[in-house]
C-alpha cells in the first residue's frame, strides 16, 4: 500500500508540473506589457499567469454567454509589498469598461483570496503597477456557471458544539469548478479547533489551482489563516467563535478532496472552576487538570439529574437550564436563587473503601436587584470553598405595531401622530416559566437622560394618564398602551423609562400579583428583582389630512423638519407676531431716549 501511495503522489506531482508548464507556455503570451492594452476573453474557462512590469496599465474584458454568471479567482497575487493600494492594484468592474460599477480591489495589503462574481454580460479587470523595479506575478482563472444550479453538499452552516464535513463526493474525486463555503459558528465564549483528517488536492507550491482557504471569522473578509493544497493534514484554531472554510477547484486534475472535523475549545483559561449565570442557564466550567488532581475525569461527573451530561473539549462544561437538570429554585425576600450540585463519584463498585476524595460542587445563581450573585461552593471532604461573580437578568423594552404584540417596531426614531395609540412591551428572556413581569412605574421625558420635565404614565402599577391602559399579567411580558402626546415648548421627542419588577408567579403575596396600589401602601409589597429600561425616542408627525381620512395615517415629516413646506396661515401668524414685538420694543427704546433728552426726573413720593 505504501508503494501505491508513493506512486500516486509521484503521479500527482508530475501531473501538476506538466499542467503548470503547459499553462505557462500557452498563456505566457497574455503577459501584461505596455503594448498590450486590452484583451477580450470569452472561453468557457481560462487561466492566466501574468508576469508584470513596472508602470503597467492593462485591462481585460470577459464576455459571458447568455444566462450564465462568471466567477474570477485571483488565487496567487505577488505585487510590490511596499507599494500603496492607490499606486498598484487590481480593480474588477461589473461591466465592459472601468467606468462600470466596481466589484472590488486587490492589492498587496489584502489578507484574503480575492474572488469576484458578476451576473451582467461582461466583467472587466484592470491591473496598474507603480514604477518600482520588482518581480510581480498574478495567477487567475475564471469560468462561467449557471447561478440557478448548485453542487450537492457544497458548503453550508455548521453551528453544533462539534461536527465534521467533507468535500463533495468524498472520497471520490471532487467536482470541477466548485466553489464551496462552510461557515462554522459555535457558542459564545468558545473558539474552534479545526482538524483536517485528509487533504488530497492538486499539488502546487502556491496552491494556485485547487485549494482550501481558512478564514479566522464569519466571512471570507475576516483574515486568511492559511491557503493549503496537495497532500497534508493541517490543524487550525480560530481566535473567536467563528471560522470560514472555502474549497475552490479549477477545471482539471480532480482528486479525493478533503475530510475535516471541528470541536469547540473554551476561549478563557480556567485553572480550576468557574460559574457564569445567564437568564436561562448556569454555565459551569471545570478544568481537566483540576479533575485530574483528584483522580477524576468527566465520566465521574453528574448533576442532580444524572441524565444531563457535560460537553467535553479542552474543558468540561455543564450548561444547566434554570428549569431543568434537577435545578432547585427558591424565592426569598427580594431574591430568587437557582441551585444545582455537580457530584464527583468514583467509578469503583466497591462499597467498602475509596482512595478518592469526596467532592461536590454546589452552584448557585442568586438573582437580586439589578444584578445576579453567582455563588459556587466546592465541598472537598466537608471543606467548603466559594466563588462569587456578578450578572443580571436579560430584559428588553420595545414598541409594537398593534395590541397583538406580534410585530415590533424596528425603526428609530418611532414616528407617530398626535393621539395615535402606542403599544409598549417589556420582555423577560429566561427559561424559568414561573416568573412574571410587572410594570411598576413608567415615566416620559423629552430627553434620553430622563431630565425634567417628566410625566408619569404608570405609578405604583396604576395608570396616571387617562389614555394609558395597563394589560393584565402575562408571564414573561409586561404590556401597556397610551395615546401619543408631546411636551410643550416645542420639544419634539419623547423617551420612556419603565421600572420592571420580576416576581415568582406562585407567590400570591408578591408585588406583581397586588397590581395597582396606593403610594402609602407600597411598603408592604414585595418583589424578587427589578431593573430599569429606557426606550425612545417617539417623535410626532403633522397630520395634513382631515381627522377622519384614513390616508392621514401615513407617516409624514414634521413641519419643522420638512424642507419644502408651503407658507401657510400658521407661518403668517408667527411672522406678524414677530413684527408686532419688534415695533413694541422699538417704541419703548425711542420713548426712553426722549425722556432723557427732556431732562424729566422722577422723585419718590413721601409717605405721610
Amino acid at each position: 500500500m505504501e508503494v501505491v501511495r508513493r506512486l500516486i503522489l509521484l503521479a500527482v506531482l508530475v501531473t501538476s508540473y506538466l499542467a503548470e508548464l503547459s499553462l505557462t507556455e500557452s498563456e505566457g503570451k497574455s503577459n501584461c506589457t505596455a503594448s498590450l492594452g486590452g484583451t477580450s476573453m470569452s472561453e468557457v474557462h481560462n487561466a492566466m499567469i501574468l508576469q508584470l512590469n513596472p508602470d503597467e496599465n492593462c485591462t481585460w474584458t470577459i464576455e459571458r454567454p447568455e444566462n450564465k454568471s462568471v466567477r474570477i479567482i485571483f488565487s496567487y497575487v505577488q505585487l510590490d509589498p511596499d507599494g500603496s493600494c492607490e499606486s498598484e492594484n487590481i480593480k474588477v468592474f461589473d461591466r465592459t469598461s472601468t467606468a462600470g460599477p466596481l466589484l472590488g480591489e486587490v492589492c498587496s495589503k489584502n489578507d484574503f483570496v480575492p474572488v469576484f462574481e458578476s451576473s451582467s454580460n461582461t466583467l472587466t479587470f484592470q491591473i496598474i503597477t507603480d514604477s518600482t523595479v520588482i518581480q510581480r506575478s498574478v495567477f487567475l482563472f475564471y469560468y462561467f456557471f449557471s447561478s440557478g444550479t448548485s453542487i450537492p453538499d457544497c458548503g453550508g452552516y455548521l453551528d453544533a458544539f462539534e461536527g465534521s464535513f467533507t468535500s463533495p463526493n468524498y472520497p471520490k474525486p471532487h467536482p470541477e469548478l466548485a466553489y464551496c463555503v462552510w461557515h462554522i459558528h459555535v457558542e459564545k465564549g468558545y473558539k474552534i479547533k479545526l482538524e483536517f483528517k485528509e487533504i488530497f488536492l492538486e499539488t502546487d507550491a502556491y496552491c494556485r489551482f485547487d485549494f482550501i482557504a481558512v478564514y479566522d471569522g464569519s466571512s471570507t473578509d475576516s483574515g486568511l489563516i492559511a491557503q493549503v493544497c496537495g497532500l497534508t493534514k493541517p490543524t487550525f484554531e480560530s481566535s473567536s467563535d467563528s471560522l470560514t472554510v472555502v474549497l475552490s477547484t479549477d477545471y482539471a486534475n480532480s482528486y479525493r478532496g478533503f475530510s475535516a472535523s471541528y470541536t469547540s475549545v473554551y476561549a478563557e483559561e480556567v485553572n480550576t472552576t468557574s460559574l457564569t449565570c445567564f437568564s436561562d442557564k448556569m454555565r459551569v466550567i471545570l478544568s481537566k487538570s483540576y479533575l485530574e488532581s483528584f483522580n477524576y475525569n468527566e465520566n465521574n461527573l453528574q448533576l442532580i439529574d444524572p441524565t444531563c451530561r457535560p460537553k467535553v473539549s479542552n474543558v468540561v462544561e455543564f450548561s444547566i437550564p434554570l428549569d431543568g437538570c434537577g435545578t432547585i429554585k427558591k424565592a426569598e425576600d427580594h431574591s430568587i436563587t437557582y441551585t444545582n450540585i455537580v457530584t464527583l463519584t468514583p467509578l469503583s463498585t466497591s462499597a467498602v473503601i475509596t482512595h478518592q476524595k469526596r467532592l461536590q460542587i454546589i452552584v448557585k445563581c442568586e438573582m437580586e436587584n439589578n444584578s445576579t450573585l453567582e455563588i459556587m461552593y466546592v465541598t472537598e471532604d466537608d471543606i467548603i470553598q466559594n466563588q462569587n461573580a456578578l450578572g443580571k437578568y436579560n430584559t428588553s423594552l420595545a414598541f409594537f405595531e398593534s395590541n397583538s404584540f406580534e410585530k415590533p417596531v424596528v425603526e428609530s426614531p418611532y414616528y407617530v401622530f398626535l393621539n395615535q395609540t402606542v403599544f409598549v412591551q417589556a420582555s423577560l428572556h429566561t427559561s424559568d416559566p414561573n416568573l412574571v413581569v410587572f410594570l411598576d412605574t413608567c415615566l416620559a421625558s423629552p430627553t434620553s437622560d430622563l431630565a425634567s420635565p417628566t410625566y408619569d404614565l404608570i405609578r405604583s402599577g396604576c395608570s396616571e394618564d387617562e389614555t394609558c391602559k395597563v394589560y393584565p399579567l402575562s408571564g414573561h411580558y409586561g404590556r401597556f398602551q397610551f395615546n401619543a402626546f408631546k411636551f410643550l415648548r416645542s420639544l419634539t421627542s419623547v423617551y420612556l423609562q419603565c421600572k420592571i419588577l420580576i416576581c415568582d408567579s406562585n407567590d400570591p403575596q408578591s408585588r406583581c400579583n397586588q397590581g395597582c396600589v396606593s403610594r402609602r401602601k407600597r411598603d408592604i409589597s414585595s418583589y424578587k428583582w427589578k431593573t430599569d429600561s429606557i426606550i425612545g425616542p417617539i417623535r410626532l408627525k403633522r397630520d395634513r389630512g382631515a381627522s377622519g381620512n384614513s390616508e392621514a395615517l401615513r407617516f409624514q415629516l414634521p413641519a419643522e423638519e420638512s424642507p419644502n413646506q408651503p407658507f401657510n396661515s400658521l407661518h403668517l401668524f408667527s411672522f406678524m407676531a414677530l413684527v408686532l414685538n419688534v415695533v413694541i420694543v422699538g417704541a419703548v427704546i425711542v420713548r426712553h431716549y426722549v425722556n432723557r433728552r427732556t431732562a424729566y426726573k422722577y422723585q419718590k413720593l413721601q409717605n405721610y
